[in-house]
């Protein structure tokens, strides 16, 4: 496993991610494509990712998550920036955090899609405010990057 500085990293990256998400349905490109850029640069200079993977496994990381994410871009369910979280997240990672990350977010879905419609009105409303594309009501799709930041720090603690 890595050290504290880059899992630490990586955690900031994926709750700015997450909550930027929530509150807009976006993820501005400094946070996908800059953590990209930041794994490339990790895994040429010191030849293994933030949670320590050898370059192979990265690399093959990335195109699990791409894998995994391009069919709802191409269907519509998901945006671009899902798409680029996720490539971002293989490179930095593992291919094991991306499928945990990926196994909790679609898990946290589905808990959510049952209790937030009950959940939602108890939350207060800087909450409301805050992250409102969470909101059970909303039409839209839900905001990916909210359910796969859970899932990174499961993976995080589990992959120890």
């Amino acid at each position: 496993m890595s050290g504290f500085i880059e899992t630490s990293v990586l955690l900031l990256w994926g709750l700015l991610c997450a909550l930027q998400d929530a509150r807009s349905r976006r993820i501005s490109n400094w946070l996908t494509l800059g953590m990209l850029v930041c794994a490339a640069a990790v895994l040429w200079y010191g030849g293994s990712s933030l949670t320590g993977a050898r370059a192979a496994a990265a690399g093959l990381a990335m195109g699990l998550g791409l894998a995994l994410t391009l069919p709802g871009y191409v269907s519509g369910r998901m945006g671009a920036a899902d798409v680029k979280l996720m490539a971002a997240l293989g490179l930095a990672s593992s291919p094991m955090h991306v499928l945990l990350c990926f196994a909790c977010a679609a898990l946290g879905m589905l808990l959510w899609a049952a209790i937030g419609p009950r959940l939602w009105p108890r939350l207060g409303s800087a909450v409301h405010t805050r992250l409102r594309m969470l909101d059970p009501a909303n039409k839209q799709s839900q905001p990916y990057a909210p359910f796969i930041f859970p899932g990174l720090l499961a993976a995080l603690i589990i992959l120890l």
